[in-house]
């Protein structure tokens, strides 16, 4: 049987460095509905909805037809919003099979890798998916902005950071990338719909709060997150800035 997907979108106003991030316009269209016209067109999705706590947010995605759901203003992470919305879907009779978490900041996100991401779950093993990618750049290796990622054998994480990880003893830091293949992770998060509660109720972790990454939450407290490999190479938004790169390359 099919396995039933979801894809939330979560979407704040207030952002710290970026405020109004997801109605800012690129090319005559607001960001957020870029990111839910390219979710719209994924295979593997079901239904696409956008977990706001902004009026001026809800109110631009209802005008264009897209579908969006009001949540609470006290969420402290987009995990936390997956969680609101889909408790909120269960209680209206529509359950889920994949939750995938979409991040709202990349307009020109590839349908293909969040197919990719939902593909993982055909292995009934995988509670959490995510992806990564082949580090081709020096500087991304060692920007502690770019998160690295060891997986094991199977292609499960062992461990995330903001370091270039692993350490090559006795290598020169500038040839790094030509002894060792390093991977960068990709923020795609799909999670098999009963592991979503459990974690949502998890405490904070030392090596999250050392590297202020949440995925270390999960590893930490015994969940096993499942990856595979794009080649797809991903253009987020945080600031003014990363937009204005954007526009002037475009």
């Amino acid at each position: 049987m099919p396995l039933l997907s979801l894809g939330v979108i979560p979407a704040r106003y207030a952002s710290t460095r970026f405020p109004g991030k997801p109605l800012v316009m690129i090319d005559g269209k607001s960001m957020i509905m870029r990111v839910y016209e390219q979710a719209k067109k994924c295979a593997a999705l079901n239904r696409v909805i956008v977990a706001t706590d902004d009026k001026r947010i809800f109110d631009h995605v209802t005008e264009l037809g897209g579908e969006v759901m009001m949540t609470a203003d006290t969420h402290i992470s987009g995990t936390s919003r997956l969680g609101e919305v889909v408790r909120a879907l269960s209680d209206s009779g529509s359950e889920y099979d994949v939750i995938v978490n979409i991040q709202g900041d990349e307009p020109f996100i590839d349908p293909v890798q969040i197919d990719l991401a939902v593909s993982l779950f055909t292995n009934p093993e995988v509670q959490i998916g995510t992806l990564r990618a082949l580090i081709k750049d020096p500087d991304d290796l060692f920007n502690p902005n770019v998160v690295k990622i060891v997986v094991d054998h199977e292609g499960k994480a062992l461990y995330f950071s903001r370091s270039a990880i692993p350490y090559l003893r006795g290598v020169p830091r500038d040839t790094w990338l030509d002894h060792h293949d390093f991977y960068r992770h990709i923020g795609l998060y799909a999670y098999r719909a009963s592991v979503l509660n459990p974690i949502l109720g998890l405490p904070a972790a030392p090596p999250e709060s050392a590297e202020s990454l949440e995925q270390l939450r999960w590893l930490y407290h015994g969940f096993s997150i499942h990856t595979a490999v794009t080649d797809i190479e991903t253009v987020g938004i945080d600031t003014p800035g990363d937009l204005l790169k954007l526009t002037n390359n475009a």
